[in-house]
């Protein structure tokens, strides 16, 4: 330890450029002061400082000494920081960005509130792409590959995506054999809120066919209208396995050219990059990662991205 006090002497030393000054910064006399550097000079055996009665200036070797001391010292602090945040207990406000998905996400923040009730969470559901860093949000939940150098991210899981419809509308209106059938049918779309165009519903195209145009029978923004209107028998639905996995596992949904369907979607946690995130934000990270898609690989940060959704 009195050589780490060896290397905080040195540093104010050479900041302030005054064994005075250093010291009642440090709060001791400038007589221990210089003692303590002279014991520093005996120990390197170089010589730190150029004494006069006017000035201390650094010598060459007191430079090159200054620069690795600093960033000893930068070391430690960083350490000492990284220790009492993983010791310390999540608390206070975390501003988190979600999209509407709420089925998934509700019953997993129900669960984290629970665990941690010194954390005030404030949730701001939307499919708009914010701006992270800009908006002041400590963590979102997006779709799609990271790409922001800002943000760092780590993997939640996959979902697939599903056209689905009630037994009731295709006993009505007759079950698609192929994606040009789906012209003929009640089509319920998602329309992306950033750029105003309509999801695309990828099924895989044999040679041959046409360029699917679907008609649009409903137009909204989120998936539990698409998710009511289609168990109302009012059309088919493009939608995530996790909305719909309750309702094909009970039959009041059943699935629609399921050989034909090819998208696969994955969610990311982002949050602002940091050299040590907040307890508070690492605890949503590790819960969210932990209970919001089970079974999901795991992955390390990495950059990430504020995007939502692809268009």
């Amino acid at each position: 330890m009195d050589s780490l006090n060896g290397f905080v002497v040195f540093v104010q030393v050479a900041e302030t450029r005054s064994f005075v000054a250093a010291g009642r910064l440090l709060g001791v006399s400038a007589s221990a002061i210089g003692k303590s550097v002279a014991r520093l000079e005996d120990k390197l055996g170089v010589r730190l400082f150029h004494r006069s009665t006017r000035s201390i200036t650094l010598t060459a070797e007191g430079a090159l000494f200054l620069e690795r001391s600093r960033r000893i010292l930068a070391e430690i602090e960083a350490a000492e920081l990284e220790l009492s945040q993983a010791t310390a207990t999540p608390r206070g406000r975390l501003r988190v960005s979600l999209p509407l998905v709420s089925s998934l996400v509700l019953p997993v923040l129900g669960e984290f509130m629970r665990e941690y009730p010194q954390i005030e969470l404030d949730l701001d559901f939307t499919d708009r792409m914010v701006d992270v860093i800009e908006e002041g949000f400590d963590a979102v939940v997006r779709t799609g590959e990271p790409s922001d150098s800002r943000l760092a991210a780590r993997r939640l899981g996959t979902f697939r995506m599903h056209l689905v419809a009630s037994p009731d509308y295709l006993a009505r209106r007759g079950r698609p054999k192929t994606p040009a059938d789906l012209q003929q049918h009640a089509c319920l779309h998602y329309r992306f809120p950033n750029s105003g165009k309509l999801e695309t519903w990828a099924l895989r195209q044999l040679p041959g066919e046409a360029e699917l145009v679907l008609p649009t029978s409903m137009i909204c923004n989120n998936i539990e209208t698409r998710l009511c209107f289609a168990l109302r028998g009012l059309g088919i639905a493009y939608l995530p396995d996790f909305a719909v996995a309750d309702a094909l596992a009970d039959g009041s949904l059943c699935t629609v050219l399921a050989d034909r369907q090819i998208h696969t979607g994955v969610f990311h946690v982002l949050w602002p990059v940091s050299k040590q995130p907040a307890p508070k934000i690492r605890a949503l990270v590790d819960f969210l990662c932990a209970r919001m898609l089970p079974g999901a690989p795991e992955a390390t940060d990495q950059p990430g991205s504020g995007r939502l959704a692809t268009t």
